[in-house]
């Protein structure tokens, strides 16, 4: 059992995110990738800029995502209809399937996952960790 509140909040981070990365590994995808595809799925486009800011990674590693991304045929680049010299990234056909599949799996790995605590104990987690996550 870790020594801190922090360390076991990390070791139950460090399982969710095993766990999604086997949930994930059937549809090609790792864990940031699954997460970039659900952040870009929420835009109408969004340019590679914005994205990096919402993963909190470099231009440079957004790219590389996005990349992977789009040779799985599922984000297309496209020109900024108001910026000539920008490109958005938005979510292909394929793309909003495969989105729709990783929400079923999230779902049913939370469920799997959080189903030993009671509903008063995951009303009780969802408000403390809504606290902390201001």
């Amino acid at each position: 059992m870790p020594d801190n509140d922090s360390d076991l909040l990390m070791q139950v981070a460090r399982t969710l995110r095993r766990r999604w990365a086997a949930a994930y590994a059937p549809m090609g995808l790792t864990p940031h990738q699954a997460r970039a595809l659900r952040v870009t799925g929420e835009q109408d486009g969004l340019r590679l800029s914005a994205l990096a800011d919402a993963l909190r990674i470099s231009p440079r590693s957004a790219t590389e995502v996005v990349d992977a991304l789009e040779k799985a045929d599922l984000v297309a680049r496209q020109p900024d209809p108001t910026d000539r010299r920008a490109i958005l990234v938005a979510v292909t056909a394929r793309g909003r399937r495969t989105l729709a599949t990783l929400a079923a799996a999230r779902t049913k790995d939370a469920d799997d996952f959080f189903g030993r605590l009671t509903d008063h104990e995951r009303a009780a987690l969802r408000d403390i960790l809504g606290k902390l996550a201001r």
